[in-house]
């Protein structure tokens, strides 16, 4: 199957990696759909880039709690654009606390935005690839703390096993229609998620981090880009870590240790 892929959809992105995969995804000559949540001037701004780079962008906000009729956003993207052939699971949050003090409410908010959502999402966009018969990518942007917990985030990192879970399993049901399924693991990034949303990573100092410094946004658009093409054939149900080999030391320690010490063995 040639799979020659000219639309996408990546859901939150009005900001941070979503932005940057839009806009990455634009100047490899995508048409994007554009998704926000509670950020509708980010969402237009990510559309002027799209646009800069010579391609279409149309917007909606989309809440993924509220499944599965976020489904019908997704179905409403894929219209205006005139397909789907790449669909970017980006929208997520995370509340911070200690299993102990977490509330239902707020467990239920974070898995039903995180995983319910996505899993719905994610359908309607497979299904539009399936009947398109032209195969498609299916790209979820997950965390590292998908493969390792971080104190504070129970809720958060069982979203993220749960969608690396899903990921997997689809990567088998639909790799014979030409459908492939990959998870990107940020470590940490410079985004509003971690406060840093415009910070220069290159200009701060990690210990914790191999590489020694946190991440930009393009540095995950940029493997979400290759995700996308045609060139991944050959990539399904992968996890793919973009995290300066932050896991290699535990994302607990990596994002941690204040000092260089751990380098000299």
């Amino acid at each position: 199957m040639t799979f020659s892929p000219t639309k996408a959809i990546v859901t939150g992105s009005n900001s941070g990696i979503g932005q940057a995969t839009a806009v990455a995804l634009a100047e490899a000559g995508f048409d994007v759909g554009i998704t926000w949540h509670s950020g509708k001037d980010g969402a237009e701004a990510t559309a002027e880039l799209v646009r800069k780079a010579g391609r279409k962008a149309v917007i909606a906000q989309l809440d993924t709690s509220d499944a599965p009729a976020c489904g019908d956003v997704i179905d409403h993207l894929a219209e205006q654009l005139g397909g789907v052939d790449v669909f970017v699971n980006n929208a997520g949050m995370n509340k911070p606390q200690h299993f102990l003090d977490t509330d239902f409410d707020t467990w239920r908010q974070i898995l039903s935005s995180n995983l319910d959502g996505a899993f719905v999402c994610m359908q309607r966009a497979a299904r539009r690839m399936v009947n398109a018969g032209k195969g498609g990518r299916i790209i979820a942007v997950t965390s590292v703390h998908q493969e390792q917990p971080r104190v504070g985030s129970s809720a958060y990192d069982s979203s993220k096993h749960g969608l690396g879970g899903l990921i997997r399993t689809m990567a088998l049901e639909l790799a014979d229609k030409g459908i492939t399924a990959n998870a990107v693991l940020p470590g940490e990034i410079f985004t509003d998620m971690n406060d840093a949303e415009g910070a220069d990573p290159y200009r701060v100092h990690r210990p914790g981090v191999p590489v020694g410094r946190p991440g930009h946004p393009r540095e995950i658009a940029d493997v979400i880009t290759f995700l996308a093409s045609p060139a991944s054939a050959y990539v399904n149900g992968a996890s793919w870590a973009v995290d300066g080999g932050m896991l290699q030391m535990g994302p607990q320690a990596g994002s941690h240790l204040t000092d260089d010490e751990w380098r000299k063995g």
